[in-house]
């Protein structure tokens, strides 16, 4: 899984947070999802200085807003140990729920993208008035997951599979899982997946991931 010195959450300086969030808003600030600009409705956001506001409801979950890509490790069943690299998305369109998109493509042992795209998902993020997380996730290889959780600080956020449901084609190994997202220290997102895989427990997929947008 991937390497790094800081997990997901950990404690900071609050003032060398925001220097180092001001100083990446430099190259991030100005940017946003597509927008085609003709439906009636307010477009995704991805970006919290432009678009609808946030809707209150949404408050624990404001520093996911955003677009994030960078490199990651998988262990799936039957298959050896790979770089994947990542794009996420996670955006707003004023109303009470979150959108979510992840994107990943193969990396080759050069550490250059492959032409080779990988695993998606699609989904939303909710959140109750007791900060009871609810995320809905399709996968693009056959299966449907519905997590709950809960944040874990200002800056985490730990979620486990409460229902899964598996196509004809889809991977039937692979069981349940746990996920934990998070702002490191450097004010990139982490994030891990564990999975039920044959009875136990077992790192499947982790990323570490830098803003783009937002």
């Amino acid at each position: 899984m991937t390497d790094t010195q800081n997990t997901p959450g950990d404690k900071l300086n609050p003032d060398a947070a925001l220097d180092r969030a001001a100083e990446a808003a430099k190259n991030t600030a100005d940017k946003n999802v597509p927008d085609f600009g003709d439906l009636p409705i307010p477009a995704d956001t991805a970006n919290l200085r432009l678009g609808p506001n946030l809707h209150d409801g949404l408050l624990a979950l404001l520093p996911l807003i955003g677009v994030w890509r960078g490199q990651g490790q998988a262990a799936h069943p039957g298959e050896e140990e790979f770089t994947f690299g990542q794009q996420l998305v996670f955006a707003h369109d004023g109303e009470n729920r979150i959108s979510f998109e992840s994107r990943t493509w193969r990396m080759g042992e050069d550490g250059e993208p492959l032409d080779t795209p990988g695993r998606r998902e699609t989904g939303f993020w909710r959140i109750n008035d007791a900060d009871e997380i609810e995320l809905i996730i399709t996968h693009s290889d056959g299966m449907v997951e519905i997590l709950y959780g809960k944040p874990l600080s200002e800056r985490a956020w730990e979620l486990e599979s409460a229902s899964t449901m598996v196509t004809a084609t889809g991977p039937a190994a692979l069981g349940p899982g746990k996920r934990l997202y998070g702002l490191m220290p450097n004010n990139d997102l982490g994030w891990v997946d564990e999975r039920m895989i044959d009875g136990e427990m077992v790192p499947w997929q982790s990323a570490q991931l830098h803003r783009v947008v937002g």
